[in-house]
């Protein structure tokens, strides 16, 4: 079992900035391929970026790369999403989530493949 806790969201004016973090506990956060969704009122969970086990290799969604930083630290258990340049369509739910099974960018950007959600932290921008 692996226990996920994000925390760091917020209010924020467009053009702000927020770190999300999401700590874990129960199992080794090593073996996590680690992954940030959001979603949206009345659209589906979307993927905004990953991390491999290791930390070598990151991923991010078109509507984020160049804005959003996926980083983690394993000898704090925790991933972060280091989010600059805010706008109002940033407005969601953000989860953070761990897969146990992969641990390639391109398989890590399907819902499907993670085994452990956090309950979300809201992120509003005002515009």
């Amino acid at each position: 079992q692996v226990q996920l806790d994000e925390s760091g969201g917020g209010l924020v004016q467009a053009g702000g900035s927020l770190r999300l973090s999401c700590a874990a506990s129960g199992r080794t956060f090593a073996t996590c391929g680690m992954g940030w969704f959001r979603q949206a009122p009345g659209r589906e969970r979307e993927f905004v970026a990953a991390i491999t086990r290791s930390g070598g290799s990151t991923g991010y969604a078109d509507s984020v790369k160049g804005r959003f930083t996926i980083s983690r630290d394993n000898h704090k258990n925790t991933v972060y999403l280091q989010m600059n340049s805010l706008i109002a369509e940033d407005t969601a739910v953000y989860y953070c989530a761990c897969t146990l099974l992969f641990n390639t960018i391109a398989t890590m950007e399907r819902a499907s493949a993670y085994n452990y959600w956090g309950q979300g932290t809201q992120v509003t921008v005002s515009s």
